[in-house]
């Protein structure tokens, strides 16, 4: 696996007592080391606001790992989980291109060696580079097919001449153009006053899948499942990628761009649990964290839940 840039520092927090009945993310948690038996889920941090920097968006979200880890530290945990940490790739100002390039390495190699990768944004560049890893291991090189499900207020497909924060998924849908093939690309939570008439062209011509807001509430819950299981039928490896900034503001006020309307926590939380259970699931991650802007922690918090929730939910991957 290529080196990270940051070592996993020990992790911390409430400690209620010893053995299973008191276990938290903190007491089950080691750093990553290459002799661990395949089947672990691994965490890797990306510390990036470069690509967020670049779309004019409001600067933080490097800290956003750091954030996570704290969040996720004190949660307990039902039953032992075999977690592990491998550290952080960190992105220097100007070499987002790069940085992304080094994160595909070390989640390709992750992968290669049998775990699932949780991925700690970092701006939502961090898709694209979990889509290097994922599209360049062994079981994305097999054949088998890929379905990248975004949790998204955004379409995050803009043609911008340099790469950053809202061009991740145009970035794989040239990737996989060059490959021959159309990307298998669907979002779940667009907010029509946040992406232009040019954007919704696009993703029509690049064959994208699409719920807007207005049709996710908990009312609309059916339509939200029939949905995700439409798009699971589709693939063979599922990448979930997690833009925080498709939740309420009053949820998740800590992002580039807090979300005026947003999907329900209920509602992104009944599809985290839909695919962390279909077997598909290969790579998580979780972009736009921004704790400077975090009131009380909020969004790290409601962050930190989900990850817990498809971590600990998760079936085993099938075999594509």
């Amino acid at each position: 696996m290529t080196k990270v840039d940051l070592i996993p520092g020990a992790w911390s927090g409430r400690d209620d007592g010893p053995g299973p009945d008191h276990l938290r993310w903190h007491s089950a948690m080691s750093a990553f080391h290459a002799d661990i038996t395949p089947g672990a889920t691994v965490l890797v941090g990306f510390r990036s606001d470069e690509g967020v920097r670049r779309n004019r968006g409001r600067p933080g979200a490097a800290r956003g790992p750091t954030a996570l880890r704290h969040a996720l530290a004190s949660m307990a945990l039902a039953a032992p989980t075999r977690v592990f940490d491998a550290g952080d790739v960190a992105v220097a100002v100007g070499h987002l291109e790069d940085g992304q390039r080094r994160l595909g390495d070390v989640v390709a190699g992750l992968l290669d060696a049998g775990h699932f990768v949780t991925v700690l944004g970092g701006g939502h560049e961090v898709a694209y580079g979990g889509y290097l890893g994922l599209s360049t291991s062994a079981a994305g090189m097999s054949g088998a097919r890929l379905g990248v499900l975004n949790l998204d207020a955004h379409f995050d497909l803009r043609d911008d001449p340099a790469p950053n924060s809202g061009t991740p998924f145009r970035q794989m849908a040239d990737a996989e153009a060059e490959r021959g093939r159309l990307l298998n690309y669907a979002v779940l939570g667009i907010a029509q006053p946040s992406n232009t008439a040019a954007l919704f062209t696009r993703a029509v011509s690049l064959g994208v899948r699409y719920l807007l807001d207005d049709d996710c509430g908990a009312a609309n819950l059916p339509a939200v499942e029939s949905f995700i299981d439409e798009f699971l039928r589709t693939a063979d490896l599922v990448h979930l990628t997690i833009d925080l900034d498709v939740l309420p503001a009053s949820v998740a006020p800590g992002v580039s761009a807090p979300a005026a309307f947003g999907v329900p926590l209920e509602v992104v939380q009944r599809v985290c649990d839909i695919v962390a259970r279909s077997g598909k699931l290969a790579l998580l991650d979780v972009a736009e964290l921004n704790p400077k802007l975090d009131f009380d922690n909020r969004t790290a918090r409601t962050a930190a839940r989900l990850i817990h929730r498809v971590v600990t939910w998760r079936a085993p991957q099938a075999e594509a």
